[in-house]
């Protein structure tokens, strides 16, 4: 049966005008994965498995965590990037996904591919040495190190921002230090501690307990305010004015995901992690939930990219292949 010419007309404009509000109805349709590019048990994994709980709650879905490790997270990076743009697929990434820029030529453009949904923690590092090193605070070991050659003194470092940290303080002091490579913070702490290296910018939470023991000394940590956790310890800003350093969690998606499930997706992101319980859990892993819209997630990301890669930069760092 055929409508008349008339009928016909005045019903088009409904039928197109009703096609997005009856799409942003159906979503979510099915459950939607989060993509952890770690291994399991990093903040970035256990952020991901706290929210995704009462997320599932509230979309009527679930929403599985699947750890995609590799590669300092750029394979499972790849698979958000080259995932369909229909809200299904998110992953909860760390500081790596901008500081990766610096080290390795990526198979996909940081920030045009992606949907920036909300920061979800901020961690600070600290400046730590062995208990009986010379020097106690930044300003100490600034003069110790103009005292000596150039690179006399050693850092250790991992990835990512554990090891462009020191170089920007020392970039921004005049100083040069010689890095040491370790595969992670256990590794490097027995050094550290024993003064075979000298000191280590690493994240509050693994230098805590050899801190608490006395085996190590802060010097300065490198949050906006000082850590919780080490009230007395001074921050680095407070000698080096504007000098911050954090690993952070932020959950993205891949580029052109509509926007109200982009604003669907916010809002639960943002009432899951404001749960006591998930404030609280974050607070015994030395790390501070800290959310921010969309447009400013993708600011951020984008002012982190550019900071930590002209600090590779700088200290003559070159991209290299991933993998």
């Amino acid at each position: 049966m055929h409508l008349p010419r008339r009928a016909a007309l005045l019903a088009a404009p409904a039928l197109v005008l009703g096609t997005k509000p009856l799409r942003a109805q159906a979503f979510p349709s099915r459950p939607i994965r989060m993509i952890v590019p770690y291994t399991p048990g990093g903040v970035s994994d256990i952020t991901a498995r706290l929210i995704a709980e009462p997320m599932a709650a509230a979309l009527g879905q679930p929403v599985p965590v699947e750890n995609r490790a590799g590669a300092d997270g750029v394979i499972g990076t790849d698979v958000i990037a080259k995932a369909a743009p229909d809200g299904a697929t998110w992953g909860l990434v760390s500081v790596g996904h901008p500081v990766n820029a610096a080290f390795y030529r990526l198979p996909f453009d940081t920030i045009r591919d992606f949907t920036f949904l909300t920061l979800t923690t901020r961690t600070p590092l600290v400046m730590c040495a062995a208990k009986g090193f010379a020097a106690s605070t930044p300003r100490e070991f600034v003069d110790l190190a103009k005292r000596n050659p150039p690179g006399h003194f050693t850092f250790a470092g991992t990835a990512g921002v554990v090891r462009l940290a020191p170089l920007l303080f020392a970039q921004q002091t005049g100083t040069q230090l010689t890095y040491v490579p370790y595969r992670g913070s256990t590794q490097a702490h027995p050094d550290l501690i024993a003064g075979r290296v000298d000191v280590m910018f690493d994240t509050v939470p693994a230098a805590l307990p050899h801190i608490q023991a006395g085996t190590l000394k802060a010097l300065a940590t490198t949050g906006a305010q000082r850590a919780p956790q080490l009230p007395d310890t001074p921050t680095m800003a407070e000698f080096l004015p504007g000098f911050e350093a954090s690993t952070w969690g932020m959950i993205i998606g891949p580029a052109n995901i509509p926007e109200p499930i982009v604003t669907r997706m916010h809002r639960e992101a943002v009432a899951a992690l404001s749960r006591p319980e998930v404030l609280d859990r974050h607070r015994t892993l030395g790390a501070e939930v800290a959310t921010l819209t969309p447009e400013q997630s993708r600011d951020f990301a984008i002012s982190e990219m550019e900071k930590w890669g002209a600090a590779a930069r700088a200290a003559g760092i070159q991209p290299q292949n991933a993998g």
